[in-house]
């Protein structure tokens, strides 16, 4: 059987979905016994190390990259600095399928971030996508209830932090290569842990710890250029939605690993927070696609 780019595509988002997810189970592992700096940080130096390899391999460091790029670059390492941070401090603290739910409000976040940073078009249809998925995500959080925790705020702020990430990267030129952007980003996020963890209480890892930051470090790399491979192989407006499958081993990861399981308002909340994802990607691809053939540039969304 033969499958076609899209369905390839599809496969090596799930794939890449998967892999982030169970990245994200073995550093919550390490939460009784290590800080959440000391575990990025170590992850990060494996990461680092080998981006530097494949990178080096792939001549992306033999590419020049004009400022302007240079700038975009340094605003999305600070931005996914804040989201490491935000993000494991969160991680270690609330169940894995909870957090996880919150981020799937990332790409609404990232659609309203364009229209409002560079004005592009979006209609009434997927702006009350975008509503409804923000609705979702308090019924996650909910405030004022016995649930809430500054934890889930972190979630929240770990969504704004990526959304302002990706509007960087949106702006970079297209000759800017993903592998250089990817090591120096990590590196980064890598230093960063460095800098923010000094003066905390650091321990001396286990080998059972030191097994599970090098299987995270090799999953969030296998996560890395599954995706890039995923956005290459298919059409993103196919291959996009299937990033919410990541939601869907979040769970089983969670309930297996750590016995934590959602309530039902949590599932109500995600149901609302991926539909509308979902929905807000239709209307993108439907958007796209030309009726009878004929092109439809500058159509604006409805």
């Amino acid at each position: 059987m033969t499958l076609s780019d899209n369905m390839r595509g599809a496969l090596l988002m799930v794939a890449a979905m998967t892999c982030f997810t169970l990245n994200d189970a073995c550093l919550k592992s390490l939460s009784d016994g290590m800080s959440a700096m000391q575990a990025i940080f170590m992850r990060g130096i494996v990461t680092s190390t080998l981006l530097a390899i494949a990178a080096w391999k792939l001549g992306a460091f033999s590419v020049p990259v004009s400022r302007h790029d240079k700038g975009l670059i340094v605003l999305r390492c600070v931005a996914e600095a804040g989201a490491a941070w935000f993000f494991l401090t969160a991680l270690f603290h609330m169940p894995l399928g909870d957090l996880t739910a919150i981020l799937q409000a990332l790409p609404l976040a990232v659609t309203l971030g364009s229209a409002l940073v560079f004005k592009e078009p979006v209609g009434w249809r997927r702006m009350s996508a975008i509503l409804a998925g923000f609705l979702g995500v308090l019924l996650i959080v909910r405030p004022g209830s016995d649930v809430f925790s500054i934890y889930s705020v972190y979630g929240v702020a770990t969504v704004l932090c990526a959304t302002v990430r990706d509007l960087a990267t949106r702006r970079l030129s297209k000759e800017v290569h993903t592998m250089n952007v990817t090591f120096w980003t990590a590196l980064i996020v890598t230093l960063f842990a460095l800098v923010v963890g000094f003066g905390q209480e650091w321990v001396r890892p286990s080998a059972g710890q030191l097994g599970l930051i090098g299987l995270a470090a090799l999953l969030v790399l296998a996560a890395y250029l599954t995706i890039i491979m995923a956005v290459r192989v298919g059409e993103i407006a196919f291959v996009a939605p299937f990033r919410y499958t990541g939601l869907v081993v979040a769970i089983i990861a969670g309930l297996v690993i750590f016995g934590d399981f959602p309530d039902a308002l949590t599932w109500i909340g995600s149901a609302i927070v991926v539909g509308s994802g979902l929905f807000a990607f239709w209307r993108e691809r439907r958007l796209a696609i030309p009726r009878r053939g004929i092109p439809r540039p500058n159509v604006p969304p409805r």
